[in-house]
């Protein structure tokens, strides 16, 4: 049984970057890839030890090493990038970055013959076979298990706006879904996803993640794939909510700000705050939002008395945070945006090829 510990919570504000990405071909298409990135030759040293797959042949996923400065984190997310373009290209493949591959049909792809993935599929069965999803995945050092929990509960309200901004999948298995973030609600059909509840301190947690396994409900504690989670493994609060991102300054934005917004969490846990009791209906009516809308989505607020617009969540969180990542992600063009406008203009081709990464 793979449980972690609260010993492992014993540093605070370091980082980790876990990016999915698709293995394609020549021309973008999805590919059967793994057998030689994963398992061939030792890839560069920046992505020993680093470097895996996920469910299918197409979907490889790396990690940048720990982080001990936010001022690092954009040499970090650039220099694995390049290390995994680079082996893909000298094993004459190509990586492309999105929420979901627009030309990537489920029912045309392999999946991986990892154990783990095979009892997962006999296991979940048709949401899991149909799982082609890539996220963005970002990890924040906290030094206490309890203070990891009461965060991870504070975090959750925030988690639609950061998909929002987020929005980069809006076709899957060949045809336009009509939502800004078809991903989410791919992913979401898998058990143990979505919003979690509130946890009571880290026993409550770690009593749920022993019974879960215990249970057979799943293998190990890294199957509990909720939108955000203490990783008891590494000593982290884990934000799993973005979609992938095809450009990497979106990246190093999204992961400024999550860093201030948890290091803020961190001091009003210690100063005695007590949490936000909110809905998890509510929680869940946001991420709709977000998932259906995009850019466009307004939530309800904490108290459920208002809405907020995410412009307007913006702006406060800007200013209350002194962050630039956030107002960089809005006036960014949306993922979803762009794909649609190239696809309609240009064909697939063309947003197969505008979303690889050289």
């Amino acid at each position: 049984m793979e449980l972690g510990s609260a010993d492992a919570f014993d540093r605070m504000g370091t980082l980790g970057v876990e990016e999915e990405f698709y293995i394609v071909d020549a021309d973008g298409r999805p590919t059967s890839g793994i057998d030689d990135l994963v398992y061939g030759p030792e890839p560069p040293e920046l992505l020993s030890g680093r470097l895996d797959h996920e469910l299918f042949e197409f979907t490889i996923e790396t990690q940048t090493p720990r982080i001990e400065d936010l001022s690092d984190v954009a040499s970090a997310v650039t220099s694995v990038r390049e290390a995994l373009v680079e082996h893909a290209s000298n094993h004459g493949y190509r990586i492309a970055a999105a929420g979901l591959h627009p030309a990537a049909k489920w029912r045309e792809l392999d999946h991986a013959a990892k154990p783990r993935y095979q009892a997962q599929l006999d296991r979940i069965q048709y949401p899991q076979h149909r799982n082609t999803t890539a996220g963005l995945h970002v990890h924040v050092g906290i030094d206490d298990a309890d203070k990891a929990v009461w965060i991870a509960n504070e975090l959750r309200w925030y988690l639609a706006p950061l998909l929002s901004l987020s929005a980069n999948s809006p076709f899957w298995n060949g045809f336009d879904t009509g939502l800004a973030s078809a991903r989410a609600k791919i992913f979401e059909n898998l058990p143990n996803t979505g919003i979690p509840t509130a946890f009571d301190d880290f026993d409550d947690y770690q009593q749920f993640e022993r019974r879960m396994v215990e249970h057979g409900s799943i293998e190990d504690r890294g199957e509990l794939w909720y939108d955000v989670r203490p990783h008891t493994g590494h000593g982290t609060v884990e934000i799993r909510t973005p979609d992938a991102q095809t450009d990497p300054d979106r990246v190093v934005d999204f992961v400024e700000y999550v860093y201030a917004l948890v290091s803020d969490l961190a001091e009003r846990y210690e100063s005695g705050e007590s949490g936000t009791s909110v809905r998890r209906e509510l929680l869940d009516e946001n991420k709709w939002r977000a998932t259906r809308h995009g850019r466009d989505a307004s939530f309800i607020t904490p108290d459920s008395e208002g809405v907020v617009s995410l412009e307007s969540f913006v702006e406060s969180e800007s200013d209350r945070l002194d962050v630039d990542g956030l107002r960089n992600l809005l006036d960014a063009e949306s993922g979803a945006v762009v794909q649609r406008r190239i696809h309609d203009t240009s064909g697939i081709d063309a947003l197969c090829e505008y979303l690889t990464l050289d």
